[in-house]
């Protein structure tokens, strides 16, 4: 019985000092499983909040393009360039660019990622999608000469298309059925928004106008595709020094454009002929415009610049109710209904892929 007690103290002594071990090279493990959870989970909730807000602003900026471009003109034509409108806005977005650089260098310094120093094989890669943002830009003006503003929501749709397949081809990354689907009823959803009582009339596009809206479709999906897989090829490059060499570009293609087809309107009237408060207003906004694309391209990606353009279409539309009366039909509800639950199936499709 003695012998039996002592050997039972020495097993309890045995398990306090192995629990002591144990507790011990916990102690030397690393930070608790918690508390990795916990940071990680933080730095996912800042990069969500960094996304949606770059994602509205891209969506209030776009749904005030198309009205302030037709409150830009008057007695329906342009009193100004439009080259030169777009020559001020890739000037506005680098200049915007710059500032940001700079206080970037106050806070933080110079490093290799955020300095303009850099190499030939780097820069090489932007006057593509440049030259494409300059020609989609442009068309976008000339457009309404042969379509009304519900004919250009509807035609801007080919955007979506365009945009996915380029995606699958480009930048190697499979849509899956549902998104494909989620694809299909964003655009059904889309059009059927902008149907009204008068829809036979609405698609009576001349042929001009279905050939713009088909190349800007076209150049805009493989523009934007083009240039996110630039953006993501080097994460760590700061997307204000990204977006500094892209406009720097499009500034002179802009130029080039400007001497091509308005020298000697700009020579003889001058540079700002034309210009108006609204026209202030509409460079601004498209500034602001491509600054968050850029944005959407760095911490999303370009399907989601997709979406909230297409959901920008159907804001418009309810600004418009205020503002000029526009009448919500029950065409307009059903498609809301339809881009709504597109929206969802592609964000199942992201998470399922």
């Amino acid at each position: 019985m003695e012998y039996r007690r002592i050997k039972d103290q020495d097993k309890d002594e045995d398990s306090v000092h192995d629990d002591l071990e144990s507790l011990r090279g916990k102690s030397h493990s690393g930070p608790p499983s918690n508390l990795v959870a916990l940071v990680g989970g933080s730095a996912d909730h800042t990069k969500w909040k960094r996304k949606s807000a770059v994602t509205l602003a891209l969506t209030v900026l776009t749904s005030s393009q198309a009205i302030l471009i037709v409150w830009s003109k008057r007695a329906g034509k342009y009193e100004y360039s439009v080259t030169t409108a777009n020559f001020l806005v890739e000037t506005l977005k680098c200049a915007l660019s710059l500032a940001a650089l700079a206080r970037i260098w106050r806070n933080e310094g110079v490093t290799d990622d955020n300095r303009l120093s850099t190499t030939w094989d780097e820069v090489s890669v932007y006057p593509i999608p440049a030259a494409l943002y300059l020609v989609k830009n442009l068309l976008q003006y000339y457009i309404f000469a042969y379509v009304d503003a519900p004919g250009y929501q509807i035609l801007k749709n080919f955007n979506i298309i365009s945009t996915g397949v380029l995606y699958r081809i480009i930048l190697k990354r499979k849509l899956n059925e549902i998104q494909w689907a989620a694809f299909a009823l964003l655009c059904a959803g889309c059009t059927t928004a902008q149907l009204n009582s008068n829809s036979d009339k609405v698609l009576q596009t001349p042929l001009q106008g279905w050939m713009m809206a088909i190349v800007m479709a076209l150049l805009s999906g493989f523009a934007g595709v083009y240039t996110e897989a630039i953006i993501k090829k080097r994460p760590s490059r700061n997307i204000n020094v990204q977006n500094f060499w892209l406009y720097v570009f499009g500034m002179i293609f802009n130029v080039i454009a400007i001497v091509v087809q308005d020298f000697d309107a700009v020579t003889n009237k001058g540079f700002f002929h034309g210009y108006s408060f609204i026209t202030v207003l509409m460079i601004l906004n498209h500034a602001l415009s491509g600054i968050a694309v850029s944005m959407v391209m760095k911490y999303a990606d370009n399907i989601v610049k997709v979406y909230s353009t297409s959901v920008a279409m159907l804001l418009t539309a309810v600004v418009s109710v205020f503002l000029f009366g526009f009448h919500l039909s029950l065409a307009f509800f059903l498609g809301s209904t339809v881009v709504s639950i597109s929206v969802y199936l592609h964000s199942i499709g992201k998470v399922q892929r």
